[in-house]
Order: C-alpha cells, then sequence, then structure tokens
C-alpha cells in the first residue's frame, strides 16, 4: 500500500540516480558516445565512498569517489582517442578491468561491512534530528547542486565545445579544437557523476549491514 515512507524513498533513490542520468545524459546525448563504463563506475564510487566511510572519513569518500571516476572516464576516453578504440568496446574494457580495482578497493574482500559505520547521511541525521527527512534532503541538494553545475558547465566555452564535439567533430576539428581533450574531459564529467552515488545504512539498517557488492 502506497504510503509517505514508500513515496520518500523513491524520491531519495530518484534522486540518487538522477547522477546516473545525467552522466548518461553527458556522455550519450551530449558526446554521442555510448559509454558503458558507467556499469562498472557505478560500482567503484560505492566501492570508494564506503572503503573511506569505514576508515572514518565519509566526506573524503564523495571526493575521492568522484575522483576515482575521473580516473575511469580518462582510461576510457585514453583508449578511445589514443589507442584508436572503438567507443563502445573501449567502455567494455575499462568496465571489465574496473572488476578488479573494485575488489583491490575493498582488500580484495567482495564487500565491506558497514554496521555502525558514521556516512554523510548519519551526520546530517546527528545535525538535523532523525525525524526530519534528512536523507531525502541530502540526495536532493547533491542531485540539484550537480544538475545546476552541470547546466553551468555546458554554457561555458569548454562545455559549447563538448556539444560541439558530439554534434559535429569534423566541424570541431576544422575550428582548431581538439577533440581528444573535449571527448576526455566529458567522460571524466559523466564518470565522475556515476561515482557520486554513495551506498551507506539507513538508521533502520543500523542493526545490520548494507555492502556494496564489486560486481
Amino acid at each position: 500500500m502506497l504510503n509517505a515512507a514508500i513515496v520518500q524513498s523513491a524520491l531519495e533513490l530518484g534522486f540518487i540516480y538522477g547522477l546516473v542520468g545525467m552522466a548518461l545524459f553527458l556522455s550519450f546525448r551530449v558526446l554521442n558516445i555510448a559509454d558503458m563504463t558507467t556499469d562498472g563506475a557505478f560500482t567503484l564510487g560505492c566501492a570508494v565512498s564506503a572503503t573511506a566511510a569505514v576508515a572514518g572519513r565519509p566526506v573524503l569518500g564523495l571526493v575521492l569517489a568522484v575522483l576515482a571516476g575521473a580516473c575511469a572516464g580518462f582510461v576510457t576516453a585514453f583508449l578511445q582517442t589514443r589507442m584508436g578504440v572503438p567507443s563502445i568496446l573501449a567502455g567494455i574494457i575499462t568496465n571489465t578491468g574496473l572488476y578488479t580495482v573494485n575488489l583491490a578497493v575493498m582488500g580484495f574482500s567482495s564487500n565491506v561491512p558497514m554496521l555502525k559505520t558514521e556516512t554523510v547521511f548519519t551526520l546530517l541525521r546527528d545535525a538535523v534530528g532523525e525525524a526530519s527527512p534528512y536523507r531525502l534532503v541530502l540526495a536532493a541538494a547533491i542531485s540539484l547542486v550537480v544538475c545546476a553545475l552541470l547546466i553551468a558547465f555546458l554554457r561555458t566555452r569548454l562545455g559549447l565545445s563538448i556539444r560541439a564535439t558530439g554534434d559535429n567533430p569534423a566541424m570541431v576539428r576544422a575550428s582548431s579544437i581538439n577533440t581528444v581533450f573535449t571527448i576526455t574531459v566529458g567522460l571524466c564529467a559523466a564518470n565522475s557523476m556515476t561515482c557520486l552515488l554513495y551506498t551507506s545504512p539507513s538508521p533502520r539498517d543500523r542493526q545490520k549491514s548494507r555492502m556494496p557488492s564489486s560486481a
């Protein structure tokens, strides 16, 4: 039966997975690249942020996850632009390699126990109180900020160059714009947004662990 808790949970997940939607919009719709790195980067962000949270650095984990996503996007862009690998195959190669990377990040364990681990959600809960919809507020805030930054970025000179690269790469090259650089920046930004996804236990899960899988 539909109730307020179900609606709130759906909105939370919607805002969180909205980051993946924006990432795919940038890579597929803007750059016209079917980036398969997203599948591996999705788990990479969870692995990095969860490992950092277990180590007592949940906020730093978000930053590290974004940087890890940028690295994954750079590898895909390098394979595509420098090695001449087709875009889909380049993403598949990176995605496959991330299976081992994700395991290495989690100490070659298939999961990371997060029992009673402090996360960015629990930090906000302690600040505003458990009665408030803090998970929804934080998820919405992060998604809206990222969306605003993406819109502003695409209106800059570099953002317009990235948009032009997806529309007509030949024209962009004729205009003395480095398409290798624009593709690299676009894929790094897209996978950074994917890795910003954060896996964390909610208050009702504090008596059990939620563990990001490496697969």
